[in-house]
């Protein structure tokens, strides 16, 4: 359809009264409805302005977002690796308590005739009567 016949419908389009029959009442619908439709236009350029300075924003946030996450991910590789050092470590420590309790296995069965000796020493001393206590 051509453009003027879509108009000269819109302006012949009936509503609660009848349709206008003069040129000028129908100049004037057609008239509002052109405001009607500047007025839609501006509106609709005004949510897409909003819009484009939201998506910016949106933009920005996203691209802080994704280095942040790319931050986060570094922190849980070092994590990552910290926790294998730990593991190392604590199968050494591991090994240190080990020897650490032969050793001291080693030096009480050392010192076990020491004691004996003390023990029956303070018992001698004891009888003869030169035990202080």
């Amino acid at each position: 359809m051509h453009w003027r016949v879509i108009i000269h419908l819109m302006a012949d389009r009936e509503t609660d009264k009848e349709a206008p029959r003069t040129g000028r009442e129908r100049l004037r619908k057609l008239t509002q409805a052109a405001l009607t439709a500047d007025e839609t236009v501006d509106q609709v350029q005004e949510i897409l302005a909003d819009m484009g300075q939201t998506m910016e924003s949106l933009d920005t946030t996203l691209g802080s977002f994704d280095y942040s996450l790319g931050r986060v991910t570094q922190a849980m590789d070092r994590v990552d690796g910290m926790a294998d050092q730990l593991e190392t470590l604590m199968s050494r420590l591991e090994g240190v308590v080990s020897r650490v309790e032969k050793l001291v296995g080693i030096a009480e069965t050392a010192l076990a005739p020491v004691s004996a000796v003390e023990s029956v020493g303070r018992n001698v001393a004891g009888m003869l009567g030169l035990r202080r206590d």
